[in-house]
């Protein structure tokens, strides 16, 4: 499970795309959410607007994020 730090209460899905590697920009999430199966929490998400905040797991072929909160600027 690889963990994705933020310092804000939440962030949009694109944007835990973007801050974990999967994507290098908006345009690209949104195409990756709409082919590609996403769960936050055990259920299918394809909203790119959807907020996803710490202790959120979600999970992408086959690999698992958990979201955490720092105190640091990421």
């Amino acid at each position: 499970m690889k963990e994705v730090a933020i310092t804000s209460e939440y962030i949009k899905l694109d944007q835990f795309l973007k801050l974990a590697d999967i994507t290098g920009s908006g345009g690209e999430a949104r195409i990756f959410i709409s082919e590609n199966t996403i769960l936050v929490n055990g259920e299918k998400e394809n909203r790119r607007g959807r907020k996803i905040r710490p202790g959120d797991i979600i999970h992408i072929r086959e690999k698992i994020y958990k979201v955490i909160k720092t105190g640091e600027k990421v």
